[in-house]
């Protein structure tokens, strides 16, 4: 079967489309035939050893896929032949609390990814594709999705009436405005392009601010708001944004730290978090156990995930492109 590996530390050129045995699935485990598979800016650092805990090169990359059963291992009994399925992105991560040896089960990273036609998981580390999702769909939501769940929902327990501050428009701060919106709050997104924040207003954000134009976006934001500052701010940038990022919350508001766009260095006054009382929580993908309560709510109120383009397997390469590019609005997924 043909898989993608990272080769070495060069970005896209680091990666070979190679053939490797057919893996199979031993007991307890579940060998999956893969559909999709959808990038996150965390496989971008993969490619460039940004990000420490990778496996050493040659490793397949990326976490988020959604595919079908093809075989099943002894003893397996949740999973048959046909299932659509969805790996799971943490394989340890099932409930309660996140662990270390939660954090050191991670696809595309710990353990190897699912850019693959064909990858064996745990049983345990699998959950079923809503109906109403393609597979092309469904493979956008181990990450992203669970990661902007995990923050507004599990975490922020947002409510209607509320506001929530999105920044950009890549594929957890989408979620985020739909997940949102479904809960009735108020959602502000930023981004350095009007059309991108024109088709964020289409998809129901009720303001937005170009952050190039107006460079103090963070005062605009407390404009927005009545000079109150936001409930719940989906930070991705990181340090280079954290403090307008606190300056924009409001009091006793939450701050989820989700990605590191803008950097890992850089200097943060941490007095507003007292002063006023914010939760600065690190939101890091989720468990086994939130991941099934999202598909409950997606069966129940269906929504369809934003998807840029859809780039075929042979020319997966183009796809770490694209997102390096940076024009991406939503997900961009791999056919496989």
């Amino acid at each position: 079967m043909k898989t993608w590996q990272i080769t070495e530390f060069t970005g896209s050129e680091g990666l070979r489309l190679v053939e490797v045995p057919e893996p199979k699935p031993q007991a307890g485990e579940v060998l999956v035939r893969m559909k999709a598979v959808s990038l996150n800016y965390r496989d971008l650092t993969a490619t460039r050893k940004e990000r420490p805990g990778n496996l050493p090169p040659p490793f397949t990359p990326c976490s988020d896929g959604a595919g079908e059963v093809v075989a099943v291992g002894d003893g397996v009994s949740a999973w048959k032949i046909g299932d659509r399925v969805m790996p799971t992105f943490f394989q340890n991560w099932l409930n309660g609390p996140i662990s270390r040896a939660a954090m050191q089960s991670a696809l595309g990273g710990a353990l190897p990814g699912v850019l693959s036609e064909q990858v064996v998981v745990k049983e345990s580390g699998l959950v079923r594709i809503p109906d109403h999702l393609s597979f092309e769909e469904a493979a956008t939501l181990p990450c992203a999705a669970l990661t902007a769940w995990h923050a507004l929902v599990i975490k922020g327990q947002v409510q209607s009436g509320q506001t929530v501050l999105c920044l950009g428009t890549g594929g957890v701060s989408m979620f985020a405005l739909q997940f949102a919106k479904q809960h009735g709050a108020r959602v502000i997104i930023t981004s350095s392009s009007d059309e991108k924040l024109a088709r964020a207003r289409e998809l129901g954000a009720d303001e937005t601010i170009n952050y190039r134009t107006t460079p103090d976006w963070e005062k605009r934001v407390f404009e927005l708001t009545n000079k109150q500052g936001v409930d719940h701010v989906i930070e991705v940038g990181g340090a280079g944004t954290l403090q307008k990022s606190l300056d924009a919350v409001c009091f006793g508001g939450r701050i989820s730290l989700i990605g590191v766009l803008s950097g890992f260095e850089g200097l943060v006054n941490p007095w507003p978090i007292v002063a006023r009382s914010v939760t600065l929580q690190g939101i890091y993908v989720g468990s086994h156990e939130m991941f099934k309560a999202m598909n409950a709510f997606l069966i129940q109120y269906p929504m369809k995930p934003v998807i840029d383009r859809v780039i075929e397997f042979a020319e997966a390469r183009d796809a770490f492109d694209l997102m390096t590019a940076g024009g991406h609005f939503g997900k961009i997924v791999v056919r496989v």
